[in-house]
Order: C-alpha cells, then structure tokens, then sequence
C-alpha cells in the first residue's frame, strides 16, 4: 500500500543538480555513465570548513536502472575553504566522497526516508550534501604540525618561537608573591 503521507515534490529539469533518466527506460540492466561540472549548492559544510558556494563540483557517475528504480554510484570532487581550529588562518583544501543511492520508482517499495523519482527525474544535490557533510572534518588543521594559539596571550606558537611562555602563579599564592617581593628589596637595601 502506498504511502499516502508523503508528498512526491516536482523537480525542475532545469536544475543543475536534476539528472534526466529517460533514456534508460525502465529495463533492468540500462546503464549510463556521467562526467558533470555543477555548481556547489548553498550552506554546504559544518562550522569551520565546508564547501564554497557555486563552487565548481566534478562528478563522476553511473546511472543503473534496477527493478526498483535508477541506482546512482560514483564519485564528487570538490574544493574546501575554511579556518584551522588551532590557529584559525585560513585554509583551503579539496574533498572527494562516494555517491551511492537507489532513486524509487514509486512510494510502494520505498520507506519513508527512501528517494523517489519524479517522473523521470531525480534530484542528486541531497545525496551530495549527505555524503560531504558526513566526510568533512570537525576540527580541519592547517598542518599536522599545527601549534595553535598560546592559550594565554593569543598569539600563534608556531611564530612565537621556543621560548615563548608566562608566569604561572597559583592564585591561592597571589597575595604572597607581593609580599616576597618587597622583603627582597627591602633586604637589598
């Protein structure tokens, strides 16, 4: 029985990211294979690192029509900006994630969080923003040997050198290091 909740929304073939299936038909065992250029979507990444918007993405895929419907597999390249969570310079970096998802032909064989054509389209921007997100790092570096900031004053250790540090005085010792230091000068006197 079909899923009567879920509405079937209708893509715009003229989408960048909207991908025609027509000329697969539905004979189980049509394949196509596609190289694309699309523009990256907007609000693609996490907190400190994601993809820049129309930034140009590389897709390589395949397009298989199965008896359930069209399964897309392949890969996406695309370019990453962001700051290092150590130091906080700018950063710019290149991701590659695999696509893999089965696009319905209808709601009877699909649950709920399943894809489902429309028509003869489908919409692959949902799969590509699923697959970047889980592949991009929480916590991006510049390098591998990346510093940070020094936790007291700000600045960055890697141009403080070695013999960058402060003082630290235990707060329940405050009070007591004025007085140590008027003894001293009063004895130096």
């Amino acid at each position: 029985m079909p899923n009567e909740s879920r509405m079937t929304q209708h893509l715009d073939p003229r989408a960048p990211w909207v991908i025609s299936t027509h000329d697969l038909g539905r004979r189980p065992g049509s394949m196509r294979q596609m190289t694309l250029s699309l523009p990256a979507p907007a609000d693609l990444g996490v907190d400190m690192i994601g993809v820049p918007k129309d930034a140009e993405v590389e897709l390589d895929i395949r397009l298989e029509a199965v008896m359930e419907g069209v399964l897309v597999s392949g890969t996406a390249r695309a370019p990453l900006a962001g700051e290092c969570a150590r130091c906080l310079d700018s950063l710019t970096s290149e991701i590659e994630v695999n696509l893999q998802e089965l696009f319905f032909y209808s709601d009877e064989d699909a649950s709920e969080d399943d894809s489902l054509l429309d028509g003869d389209l489908l919409d692959l921007e949902p799969t590509f923003r699923d697959a970047v997100v889980l592949a991009l790092p929480l916590s991006p570096v510049c390098g591998e040997d990346c510093a940070g900031l020094c936790a007291e004053c700000g600045v960055k250790l890697a141009e403080a050198g070695p013999d960058h540090g402060h003082e630290m005085i235990d707060a329940r010792w405050a009070s007591l290091q004025g007085l140590f230091s008027e003894n001293d000068n009063d004895q130096e006197k």
